[in-house]
């Protein structure tokens, strides 16, 4: 196992090497020449709109009309074309998503996806993505081609074929933690702020005790947050496969990740650890009584309004509420002057963070769209070239946002969200070479964690596994439904009996469902793909 592994790292260097060679050749600072050159050929004489279809809910500000309205002058100029948004809006989004694309009506043609949580690769091989060929991106996307390194595409890839543009090149980081009231926890004692779980309940009791009475709740949950896969991955070092369940059911431990392995199956002594805590939280008071049934809840405005101690998400929500002006909702500064946030992390006490996946966010043609070339030349523009990625990802300047003399982004005076805010969902195509950095953001709070992130940072194990669900998936059902049922009583300390008793008879559940039928058909295409 190790010498395969050091050979794949070797392989990827050269890979790297190669790829960087490319990319000096062509990049953002020159692709006004490189599409004067590839696309000198195309006929773009028919006007055509493309319809870019997003997750969330269509924005309503007149801003966004006009910045689409500029934008499409300059696409309309340069290849002929108009870009229309197709909102997918939150509710049952996934289910409507996947209805959408398998309509295969010609109504999309941009898709916006992702390997781990908008089903890319079932969407791919139920034939709803088109497969792009290498000839055919570096006619029609050729500096998006030429900056996004082979390895990367290699993980797009699937028997043969690329059927997605990996966002790439856009920092960030989505692994989940607590965000906490780091000047509560200084309060506490805890100088360093909340390092372990033990440390979160030392935080918790003095919030209780201090300022319980001024609190919605320590953690207004609607009961749909599960962190018992958080606390056993904050002592053991494992990693899920995602886009697999709901929950991280099936992965591998990072010293042998291709033995796969049921986590509430091997991590038994840990689950019931967890079980336990959350019923010893579930005494203390930590979320409502109600928490199961909890379903008005807005945790997060709550923290922005000092009305909680928590909030469970991830880093980039985390990066927004550490920053006093990244959100007029953030009045827990106007009240408290000293007021500031830390991050725990899942994983901190185990001393990892797994990178994100390069196909977290992906962009792809619709394999019924009628224009999939000009599809491909309209996102090359929109994640290349600098006057079209600053309209769709920041609006109309000095009304959506304006540059200060530093070069950051800033809102204007002017600005009231209502009707200078735009949205576009535009996750799939970002680029930190075209990124404007906000002044609202505590850089130096944010800079010293992803610091830290990198020096014990690994790579996520699974990149180029591509499962193959068919014969298991009722089976895959069968161990999702056991977990939703099972877990928000243990996550939530709502269960009778002892934390024995329940996580036994959760696991007995799973074993029912199918859990082991899985697990042996993931570790027979794991080793199929990584054992060879």
């Amino acid at each position: 196992m190790k010498k395969f592994l050091a050979l794949l790292m070797a392989a990827v260097m050269v890979l790297s090497i190669c790829s960087a060679a490319l990319a000096e050749e062509i990049s953002v600072e020159n692709a006004k020449d490189v599409w004067a050159e590839k696309w000198a050929d195309v006929d773009t004489s028919k006007h055509v709109v493309i319809n870019y279809m997003t997750t969330g809910d269509a924005p309503t500000t007149g801003a966004n009309a006009e910045m689409l309205a500029e934008l499409n002058k300059i696409l309309t100029d340069r290849v002929n074309a108009e870009l229309n948004i197709v909102w997918i809006s939150w509710t049952d989004y996934l289910a409507n998503y996947n209805l959408r694309i398998a309509s295969m009506d010609g109504s999309i043609d941009l898709i916006g996806s992702s390997t781990d949580w908008l089903d890319a690769w079932p969407n791919a091989k139920r034939g709803g993505f088109l497969e792009l060929s290498e000839d055919m991106l570096a006619k029609y996307a050729p500096v998006t081609w030429a900056t996004v390194p082979k390895e990367h595409w290699d993980v797009c890839t699937y028997d043969g074929n690329i059927f997605f543009i990996p966002e790439d090149n856009y920092s960030q980081w989505t692994n989940h933690g607590f965000a906490y009231r780091l000047d509560w926890a200084h309060e506490a004692g805890l100088a360093d702020g909340v390092k372990t779980w033990a440390d979160m309940t030392t935080y918790l009791k003095y919030v209780k005790a201090t300022y319980g009475d001024k609190l919605i709740a320590l953690w207004d949950t609607d009961g749909t947050a599960y962190p018992a896969s958080g606390y056993i991955c904050s002592f053991v070092k494992w990693r899920a496969i995602d886009g697999l369940a709901s929950g991280a059911l099936w992965g591998g431990y990072l010293d042998d990740p291709y033995t796969i392995n049921c986590l509430y199956l091997a991590e038994t002594d840990k689950l019931v650890e967890y079980a336990k805590l959350a019923k010893e939280w579930d005494e203390l008071g930590v979320w409502p009584t109600d928490v199961l049934s909890n379903t008005g809840a807005d945790n997060r405005m709550e923290f922005r309004q000092g009305k909680v101690a928590l909030e469970q998400h991830h880093t980039q929500t985390w990066t927004g509420l550490v920053s006093p002006k990244s959100s007029t909702d953030n009045t827990m500064y106007l009240e408290d002057e000293d007021a500031d946030v830390g991050f725990f992390y899942w994983g901190e006490e185990a001393g990892y963070v797994t990178r994100d996946l390069v196909t977290h966010g992906v962009a792809a043609v619709s394999a019924a769209s009628a224009n999939p070339e000009r599809t491909l030349m309209v996102y090359d523009l929109l994640r290349n070239d600098r006057d079209c990625y600053d309209l769709f990802n920041y609006g109309l300047k000095d009304r959506s946002y304006a540059i200060d003399e530093n070069g950051y982004r800033y809102t204007p005076d002017s600005y009231v969200a209502d009707k200078d805010s735009i949205s576009t969902n535009w996750w799939w195509g970002r680029n930190d070479d075209l990124e404007i950095p906000s002044a609202a953001m505590n850089w130096d709070a944010i800079n010293a964690l992803y610091d830290e992130y990198d020096k014990i940072a690994v790579m996520y194990p699974y990149e180029a596994f591509v499962f193959d669900n068919s014969n298991v998936q009722s089976y895959i059902n069968q161990c999702n439904e056991v977990y939703s049922t099972y877990m928000k009583y243990i996550c939530f300390g709502q269960y009778s009996g002892t934390a024995e008793e329940i996580v036994a008879e959760f696991q007995a559940a799973l074993k029912a469902a199918g859990v082991d039928e899985v697990t042996a058909e993931l570790q027979r295409q794991i080793d199929a793909t990584y054992k060879k």
